[in-house]
């Protein structure tokens, strides 16, 4: 039996974004040998349940996310001190900054999982950014074990640090949900194009919303639109398009399925961050995939994917990939979904690091 603390999330059950599903799916899919602890932002849950998954929960009074992570992860690496488990999973690299300390008391397994770079993304000050550079470094000198989530951030890791590293990327299959919609394979003709994102510069959301608005074929993009400056001018700019409908966010898993299934492609413009969840749960529903051209993003679609660099390419695409090519593209990407990107595969390839 081993004892796997995670550190390093907002919680389960997991109401917020890729890390807590993540920690859902560990949890959900975990084996008979592993018992995993997983700390808990207190805020964030006004019911504390005891167990989740047969987990353990243990909640700290401190937010998950902002500078508040920073102590949140570093109480939570004391709190291991004191339950002592045989393996640390850590989420992130706020915390780290703690590791050499933390080091000189514990004998635990520590393992990181140091997400996609986070000290280069330009929304960042330049004092938060050299305070995520050297969190990075301290998280992979004293970490036991890197993980990362995209083979990009693998070979930054190996040039950067000269660190062996292990890429496992996330799962997308509890994507699909049961429900009364037939589950189609294959893109339709009059189908819209989905676009789903935070509303943020480094997701190219106006490159997809100026080349849909030179055009009549429809598109629907879920976003945070009025979190931002950003988001609410692009708002006030493009809400009059008859053909593009600008959605709120929705966290029902179901929802998002009528809406996935319903589509005919997916456009996803991350420049940033490794391996995005919301493009790998969308490979699962068989569409195709027009995605901005970023090694992040050929390396999850094993350059399979359509890809665009600017709005001209988007109308080409638009213009020129016909029907059956859509089709053939969708069923390359559901299938290397299946292969890579399942809880059950992740989930093992988590457990066999823990040992």
């Amino acid at each position: 039996m081993k004892k796997v603390a995670i550190v390093g999330t907002v919680g389960i059950p997991a109401c917020y974004g890729g890390f807590e599903s993540l920690v859902e799916n560990l949890t959900l899919y975990s084996s008979d040998n592993i018992e995993y602890t997983v700390f808990c932002s207190a805020n964030s849950y006004s019911e504390q349940k005891k167990y989740h998954n047969n987990a353990r929960l243990l909640y700290l009074p401190f937010k998950a996310n902002g500078m508040q992570s920073v102590i949140y992860d570093i109480f939570s690496l004391i709190k291991c001190l004191m339950i002592k488990p045989d393996v640390i999973l850590i989420l992130g690299v706020s915390g780290c900054i703690f590791l050499p300390i933390f080091r000189l008391f514990s004998n635990s397994k520590i393992i990181t999982n140091i997400d996609g770079l986070e000290w280069r993304r330009d929304k960042w000050s330049r004092g938060i950014r050299w305070f995520l550079k050297v969190s990075e470094h301290f998280a992979v000198r004293f970490s036991d074990i890197v993980v990362t989530d995209n083979k990009a951030i693998g070979d930054y890791v190996d040039s950067e640090y000269n660190v062996r590293n292990i890429t496992i990327a996330y799962g997308g299959d509890h994507a699909i949900r049961k429900s009364n919609i037939d589950y189609i394979n294959t893109p339709s003709d009059d189908g819209y194009a989905l676009g789903l994102c935070r509303i943020e510069p480094e997701n190219n959301v106006e490159m997809i919303l100026e080349a849909f608005s030179l055009t009549s074929n429809q598109l629907k993009f879920v976003g945070n639109w009025k979190s931002s400056s950003y988001g609410i001018s692009l708002r006030n700019k493009y809400q009059h398009y008859r053909n593009i409908e600008l959605l709120d966010p929705i966290y029902d898993l179901d929802e998002l399925y009528k809406l996935r299934i319903g589509s005919s492609l997916y456009l996803h413009g991350h420049s940033a961050g490794g391996t995005n969840p919301s493009l790998v749960e969308m490979m699962h529903f068989g569409k195709p995939i027009f995605a901005f051209d970023c090694l992040f993003n050929r390396y999850s679609t094993n350059n399979g994917a359509h890809f665009f660099k600017n709005a001209s390419d988007i109308l080409y695409l638009i213009s020129t990939v016909n029907q059956l090519e859509l089709e053939i593209n969708g069923k390359k990407m559901k299938d290397l979904a299946i292969e890579r990107y399942t809880w059950a595969v992740i989930s093992q390839s988590y457990e066999e690091i823990y040992f």
